[in-house]
C-alpha cells in the first residue's frame, strides 16, 4: 500500500490513468444503469401489452362461445369448457407461453357442476385474494404480477389477466391467464450481463487510451526531467532529442536553447570567479612583501616617536593604526581566497572553550569600554573541552564579539553557552540598533557593511562575518542571527564538540528569550 501510494505521488500517468478509469468508471455505470432500467422497462412493457392483449382475445372468444352454448346440453358444455382449456393452455407452459385457471365465483350455482379447474397443475392459491376480489368486483379486466406456484415446490413469476365468464346454467366463474415471466428474466439478465460486458470493455479501452495518450506525453517529460538532473548535477552539455514538430516539440527547443543560455552564463560567471580569486590571491600575496618592509619602517618611526615633534608622533601612531588594519585586511582576504580554492583545512586539538571566550573578552575589554558597553559572560562551568580548530573558533568568538561591541550603542553584549554530549553552542545577544530584513539577508555577503557611511571609527573590512560563517561550516557547524531595528542582534554559534562529528541538535534558539517573552 505504501509502495502504491510513492508511486502515485511521482507518476503523473498513473494519477492520470487512474483518474480516468475512475471517473469514466462511474459516467460508464451510470449511463449502463440507466440504460439497463430503461430496457428493462421497455421489455417489461411490450410483454405486458402482449400478454393483455392476448388475454382480451382469448376471454371475449371463450365468453362469446359460452354465450352460444347456452341452448345447449350440458355434455356440449362440458365439451367446450375442456377446449377452451385446451385452446388457451400453451404445451410447456412452465418454460413459456401461457397456463390457465378457471375459478368458481361467489356468484355460481352450487347445485350445478363445479369447473373449477388450472392447467399444469397449477395451485389456484397462486392468485392472490384481493386481485380475485378486484376481478369479481367489477366487469372489466384486470392484471397483475404474481408468482405461479406449482404442484411441488416450483415457483415462477408471472402475469395474470383475469376477466369474469358466464357458464351456461353454472354460473359465473373467474377466467385467470398467466403469463409466466422466465424467458422475460432471461432476455433481461442476457441484457444486463452484456452491458456490464460492454461497460467493463470500454473501461479496459479506455484505461489504454488513456495510458498510451499519457505516454506520449509524459515520455517527453521525463526526458526533460532526466536531463535537467544532469544538467543540475553539472553536466552542462545534456539537451533534449527532439524528433517532432509539435507542441512538446516546442518544449524541448525551448528547453534547449535555456540550457544553452545557462551553460554561457556558468561559463562567464565562473570564468569571471576563476579572475576574481586569482587577482585576489596574487594581490594579497605581492602585498605581503611591501607591507612588511613599511611595517619594520613603521615600527622604528614608533619606537621614536617621544623625540618627535607632537604633530610627527601623531602621525606615527596612525601609521601604525593603520598597518595594523591593512594587516588584518590582507590576512582576511588570504582566507577567502583559500575557501574559494577549497584548500582551507581543519587543525583540530583539544581545548578549554570556557578559556578561550574569557580570554577574547579580556583582549577586548579596553576595547568595549572605549565604546561605552561591556561583554557579560557566566558560565555554568569553567572546564568545557571540546576538539577543533582552535585558531579558527578564535577568530570566529573575535568577529562576533566585535561585531557585537561596534553595534552595541554602550548597551551590554549578553554571551551565553549551552552544551551537551555531541554539540556545543554560543550565543552574542547585543541590544544596540539592530537591522531591518533586508540588510539581515546581506549580513554574511563579503564586502557588505551594514554602515556603507563608514563612519564609524573601527570600522572592519565587511569580512569578518563572511569568515567566520565559512569557519563555522567548515567544522560541520552553523552560524544563524536573528536582528531587528532597535532591538539588537543574536548570533548563534553551534559546532559539533569533535571535529568530523555532525551537528545533532539546536541548543540556543534563535529568537532570543527576552523578545518572546
Amino acid at each position: 500500500m505504501g509502495s502504491m501510494t510513492n508511486r502515485l505521488r511521482t507518476s503523473l500517468a498513473l494519477r492520470v490513468l487512474l483518474s480516468t478509469i475512475l471517473l469514466s468508471s462511474a459516467v460508464i455505470w451510470l449511463s449502463g444503469s440507466i440504460l439497463n432500467s430503461r430496457v428493462a422497462a421497455d421489455v417489461k412493457q411490450v410483454n405486458l401489452d402482449s400478454s393483455i392483449n392476448e388475454a382480451r382475445s382469448t376471454i371475449v372468444s371463450a365468453r362469446y362461445r359460452l354465450i352460444l352454448a347456452k341452448s345447449g346440453s350440458q355434455k356440449e358444455v362440458d365439451e367446450l369448457i375442456g377446449e377452451i382449456l385446451s385452446a388457451a393452455t400453451t404445451v410447456g407452459a412452465r418454460a413459456s407461453g401461457r397456463e390457465l385457471a378457471l375459478l368458481r365465483g361467489p356468484m355460481a350455482n352450487p347445485s350445478e357442476k363445479d369447473f373449477t379447474t388450472t392447467s399444469n397443475l397449477v395451485d389456484p392459491g397462486s392468485l392472490p385474494e384481493k386481485f380475485r376480489e378486484k376481478v369479481r368486483s367489477t366487469s372489466e379486466l384486470h392484471w397483475s404480477y404474481i408468482t405461479i406456484k406449482y404442484a411441488g415446490s416450483l415457483q415462477v413469476p408471472a402475469i395474470a389477466v383475469g376477466d369474469i365468464v358466464s357458464i351456461p346454467r353454472s354460473g359465473k366463474y373467474e377466467l385467470y391467464l398467466l403469463f409466466p415471466l422466465t424467458n422475460q428474466n432471461k432476455t433481461l439478465s442476457l441484457i444486463s450481463r452484456s452491458i456490464i460486458l460492454v461497460d467493463v470493455a470500454l473501461v479496459f479501452l479506455i484505461g489504454l487510451i488513456t495510458w498510451l495518450v499519457a505516454r506520449q506525453v509524459v515520455r517527453p517529460v521525463r526526458e526533460a526531467a532526466r536531463v535537467a538532473e544532469k544538467f543540475t548535477s553539472g553536466d552542462f552539455n545534456q539537451r533534449m532529442k527532439v524528433t517532432r514538430k509539435d507542441e512538446i516539440a516546442t518544449l524541448g527547443l525551448s528547453f534547449n536553447e535555456m540550457a544553452a543560455s545557462i551553460q554561457q552564463q556558468i561559463m562567464r560567471l565562473e570564468n569571471l570567479s576563476r579572475v576574481q580569486q586569482r587577482f585576489v590571491s596574487d594581490v594579497s600575496h605581492e602585498l605581503r612583501t611591501p607591507l612588511t618592509t613599511l611595517r619594520m619602517a613603521s615600527e622604528v618611526i614608533y619606537s621614536s616617536r617621544s623625540s618627535f615633534d607632537p604633530q610627527v608622533a601623531r602621525s606615527a601612531e596612525l601609521l601604525i593604526g593603520n598597518i595594523d588594519r591593512f594587516e588584518r585586511l590582507l590576512e582576511d582576504l588570504l582566507e577567502v581566497s583559500r575557501f574559494d580554492a577549497e584548500v582551507a583545512v581543519l587543525e583540530p586539538v583539544d581545548f578549554n572553550l570556557i578559556s578561550l571566550i574569557n580570554g577574547c573578552i579580556n583582549d577586548l575589554d579596553l576595547v568595549a569600554k572605549e565604546k561605552g558597553t561591556q561583554i557579560i559572560f557566566t558560565p555554568y562551568s569553567q572546564d568545557l573541552s571540546i576538539n577543533a580548530d582552535v585558531r579558527r573558533v578564535e577568530r570566529i568568538l573575535r568577529n562576533l564579539f566585535n561585531n557585537a561591541i561596534d553595534h552595541a550603542d554602550s548597551k551590554p553584549i549578553n554571551v551565553q553557552v549551552e552544551y551537551n554530549d555531541n554539540d556545543v553552542a554560543l550565543a552574542v545577544r547585543d541590544h544596540g540598533i539592530g537591522m531591518d530584513e533586508n540588510s539581515l539577508l546581506r549580513i554574511f555577503d563579503r564586502f557588505w557593511r551594514a554602515d556603507p557611511s563608514r563612519s564609524r571609527i573601527r570600522g572592519g573590512t565587511g569580512l569578518g562575518l563572511s569568515i567566520a560563517l565559512e569557519d563555522a561550516r567548515l567544522h560541520d557547524g552553523e552560524l544563524e542571527v536573528w536582528a531587528r531595528p532597535d532591538k539588537g542582534a543574536h548570533f548563534v554559534l553551534t559546532l559539533p564538540r569533535v571535529a568530523g562529528n555532525q551537528i545533532q541538535s539546536r541548543l540556543i534558539r534563535l529568537e532570543p528569550k527576552d523578545i518572546s517573552i
